[in-house]
């Protein structure tokens, strides 16, 4: 039987942290679903569809999805077997082990974390939202291939 994790997120956009994330979280699993939030109280400044298309440049050979409510629910839908979290630094774990615990009770899935490279582990989306406002140098943390998506939203 295949392993079948899901990785969720936001990726406002997707960064360097997320795709180290997904290139370990395959060495664990036989099947990743990159799973793209559908929150609209969250202001996002990419759509749901960008970041998919940003995520599939990135990461082409992992299924990317959009989800909507709990990822519990998605996660049972699709028939993972976890769920893949990414921690950054030590404060990233509070909040991440509370969730975790939520979707255990809730649905009975568990949660794999997996910690960051130490070169990834200070970048967020929101870090780079602010980088690219100022037009500052994005190489560093995030890929060529959506670069220039991420600049034109700042055009």
């Amino acid at each position: 039987m295949d392993r079948i994790a899901v990785f969720p997120g936001t990726f406002d956009p997707p960064t360097f942290g997320h795709l180290d994330v997904i290139r370990k979280a395959k060495k664990i699993c036989d099947h990743l679903i990159v799973a793209v939030a559908v929150k609209p109280e969250k202001n996002s400044l990419f759509s749901v569809e960008e970041k998919m298309l940003m995520m599939k440049k990135i990461a082409p050979d992992v299924q990317v999805e959009a989800y909507r409510g709990l990822i519990v629910d998605f996660a049972k839908e699709k028939k993972a077997h976890f769920l893949i979290r990414g921690l950054r630094a030590g404060s990233d774990f509070d909040s991440e082990f509370q969730m975790a615990q939520a979707n255990k009770r809730i649905g009975g899935i568990e949660t794999v974390f997996l910690v960051a490279d130490d070169r990834h582990s200070q970048i967020s989306s929101t870090l780079i939202r602010e980088i690219a406002y100022f037009h500052g140098p994005l190489h560093d943390f995030v890929p060529t291939e959506i670069e220039s998506i991420i600049r034109k939203k700042f055009s």
